[in-house]
């Protein structure tokens, strides 16, 4: 998938309500920042965040020190660990990034932290403040030191735990974020908000993209257009999609064959079903039923 079409994503579901109330409540349960980030950023993932390190913020002000955050969250997204991966800052602040997969391709990621792992010391806050200076930094050192003094410190079998949580909710967004796509969205178009409609009650006919279009009195070459504006996907991915959530649904009967559902949901071959499967969710359709008895 582009990165564009990762940024759009990440996006709508960073708008979607089982989003922000999990942010809401890790950031009120931890006093921490949450970032659903695309897997390239350009600019420090909390700033301006409510619970964005108060040292942090300061130092962001400097480029130097700016570059070196930046050098931190692209660490952490380096070669990913599904189980999430952390790096530590020159500050002895630490960062976790957990991925968010759409089956089988990595859309984004979770990113937490700016917190310490033990008690800051004087000395540590020393030879940070001194790192700052020889950047060049200029900033009241008092304040500097309250601000750091102030960082939120957890153990480390703490963090784990947070980490481990934050792990969980990155696993479920990734098997929901298919079901988000496909939601109708707030003030949308009166002709999406239709063709949705049409193209539920019909997805399991042999559906062309002129038919939709014809259903809600446009022209193709319109609603083509204004369908992947509007909802980030082109309508074969999204009635593929839509197919694939239905087909989840029916592996949860253990009386109904894989190949029946493939064919109950609108694919004219179980090749074909198999493929788009293992590409929107990650797995076989025999796999993910497996996983399924096993929770």
């Amino acid at each position: 998938m582009p990165q564009t079409g990762n940024k759009e994503l990440i996006e709508q579901l960073s708008r979607s309500q089982i989003y922000r109330d999990y942010e809401s409540a890790f950031n009120q349960a931890t006093g921490l920042p949450l970032k659903l980030r695309t897997t390239e950023v350009w600019q420090l993932v909390h700033q301006a965040s409510k619970f964005e390190n108060p040292f942090c913020a300061l130092i962001s002000k400097h480029s130097r020190a700016c570059a070196a955050c930046l050098e931190v969250q692209q660490k952490i997204v380096e070669s990913p660990s599904p189980a999430g991966k952390s790096v530590m800052c020159f500050a002895g602040m630490c960062d976790t990034a957990v991925p968010v997969q759409m089956g089988d391709k990595l859309i984004g990621f979770l990113q937490t932290g700016q917190v310490l792992l033990k008690k800051p010391t004087q000395k540590q806050f020393s030879r940070t403040a001194k790192q700052l200076l020889e950047w060049g930094l200029k900033v009241d050192l008092n304040q500097l030191e309250e601000a750091y003094f102030q960082t939120r410190v957890l153990s480390r079998k703490q963090y784990e735990s947070m980490v481990s949580l934050l792990t969980i909710f990155g696993q479920h967004l990734s098997f929901v974020c298919h079901q988000i796509l496909v939601q109708p969205r707030n003030a949308e178009p009166v002709a999406i908000t239709r063709a949705r409609k049409f193209i539920q009650d019909h997805q399991t006919d042999d559906l062309s993209l002129a038919e939709v279009a014809r259903a809600v009195n446009t022209s193709t070459i319109y609603f083509c257009k204004l369908f992947k504006k509007v909802t980030g996907l082109n309508f074969t991915e999204y009635l593929s999609q839509l197919r694939i959530e239905k087909a989840k649904n029916l592996l949860l009967n253990p009386n109904l064959r894989v190949s029946e559902i493939a064919y109950e949901t609108g694919f004219q071959s179980l090749t074909h079903f198999n493929r788009v499967f293992r590409r929107i969710a990650g797995q076989s359709p025999t796999n993910y039923r497996k996983r399924l008895v096993k929770v």
